[in-house]
């Protein structure tokens, strides 16, 4: 990533971002001659990761089976939980749902294990919150069939929402075309007390932009106030930046991710997080 910040930065003439840099570095076909226009020029990508929930992941892995390739080309993930339905209790709810969509969990899985992708069955949790717990890295970029891929920009990832089709190109190597995002800094100040949340900042700021003012743009987070948030508030924020149609929002990476970064990776006591 250094190499190629340090050559964007050459060819826009100018500071670069958090979100301009992961953009930039993961370009599909290199550099270009000069700087992209936001909100105009599109673009293909190469993401890191693709991860797929069950009820979208069908029609993907059907149409990567009729690609012609032994195994998907970036790491790639299916998560089974989108097929349980909450209404007795989580035992009785995973047993209904075993029994109603077995066909589609054995597919699921047999597929998965054919092609080299990993297979989160289900009870095993929700999609967005394993990803942030288990794939999410900070400037990383991933995309997934589900609208609250986003989350993971808590960690300082672009964690965008696609459909099926995106996700097979990317699975079977080409380039991910996007229109090159427009971009909404926040700048946080002070720190949260008393009653609230980061949950408050997230609504503060769709009271602010509407439904649609995040259309085509990634909403960056900055600032003392954002260093003071946990991993998880961030992924709050992040998570609910689709009620206002932003592309995805992200926060830097700081100390208190690192801390939050280490006890998931490893201890995995959930008790200080």
């Amino acid at each position: 990533m250094p190499a190629k910040i340090e050559a964007a930065r050459k060819q826009t003439g100018k500071p670069l971002t958090l979100s301009e840099k992961i953009l930039y570095s993961h370009l599909s076909g290199g550099l270009p001659a000069g700087p992209y226009t936001r909100g105009k020029d599109y673009v293909d990508f190469a993401p890191d990761r693709v991860a797929c929930q069950d009820a979208t992941a069908q029609m993907a892995l059907l149409q990567f089976m009729h690609a012609g390739k032994k195994t998907v080309a970036v790491p790639t993930t299916v998560h089974c939980d989108h097929l349980i339905q909450a209404k007795s209790g989580a035992d009785a709810d995973l047993t209904r749902a075993k029994s109603q969509s077995s066909e589609v969990f054995d597919f699921l899985s047999s597929v998965s294990n054919k092609y080299g992708i990993g297979f989160w069955k289900p009870g095993s949790g929700i999609i967005h919150q394993i990803v942030l717990e288990n794939y999410a890295f900070p400037g990383g970029m991933m995309i997934g069939t589900d609208s609250h891929t986003v989350n993971a920009g808590g960690l300082g990832m672009l964690a965008i929402g696609v459909g099926g089709a995106d996700a097979v190109d990317v699975m079977a190597g080409m380039g991910w075309e996007l229109k090159f995002p427009k971009l909404i800094g926040v700048k946080l100040t002070g720190k949260l007390n008393g009653w609230t949340a980061p949950k408050d900042v997230i609504l503060k700021v769709a009271d602010i932009l509407t439904v649609k003012g995040g259309t085509g743009a990634i909403v960056e987070y900055f600032g003392e106030g954002a260093e003071s948030m946990s991993c998880t508030g961030k992924g709050t924020i992040c998570n609910m930046g689709a009620e206002i149609g932003a592309t995805t929002s992200t926060f830097g990476y700081d100390v208190f991710n690192a801390s939050l970064l280490k006890c998931y990776r490893s201890c995995r006591c959930r008790k200080s997080c």
